[in-house]
């Protein structure tokens, strides 16, 4: 068995991706750092529930930023950009995190991206300045990730979750 070291999922050996969250085993790790588990958390790991990858076509997707009562409901666009409006250029991301202290908080203007597959949500960082972050793990540059309801998202230092309805 080989372990995913992105959601610790046994895969059968010889596997190039994490069968449950589509983690590459290939490839350059120098800037994955080994974390230190502490006993309380190796207790809660036992505990620990993953919502579901699946998200159809006629579902929505939730923003609740933290510290934000009000909720954002995004469109069912293919491609949902999160940034930061720029009024130089003109150009309003999908999820503003501006009205939230994104410039405050390291957020780019061009931070992130939210892709529809067939039926699964990616999670793309952007090469943004601050990095972005899922459930803890920073993302590698112009790399997706597979989104399930309730991630944690880490954008700079604001964070969010993303639900599914």
């Amino acid at each position: 068995m080989k372990s995913c070291p992105f959601c610790a999922y046994p895969n059968r050996e010889g596997v190039l991706f994490c069968e449950e969250c589509g983690h590459p085993f290939t490839g350059s790790t120098q800037h994955l750092s080994t974390r230190v588990i502490t006993s309380e958390q190796v207790q809660a790991q036992g505990r620990i529930t993953w919502g579901t990858a699946r998200f159809s076509g006629n579902s929505s997707i939730v923003v609740q930023v933290r510290d934000y009562s009000e909720p954002v409901i995004l469109g069912s666009k293919e491609e949902l950009m999160v940034g930061r409006a720029d009024t130089q250029s003109n150009f309003a991301p999908d999820l503003d995190l501006d009205q939230y202290g994104g410039a405050d908080q390291g957020v780019s203007r061009r931070h992130a991206v939210i892709r529809r597959g067939e039926d699964t949500l990616t999670l793309t960082d952007l090469g943004s300045t601050n990095g972005t972050y899922l459930n803890g793990q920073r993302l590698l540059p112009n790399q997706s990730r597979v989104l399930r309801d309730g991630d944690e998202v880490r954008a700079g230092r604001l964070v969010f979750h993303i639900f599914f309805k």
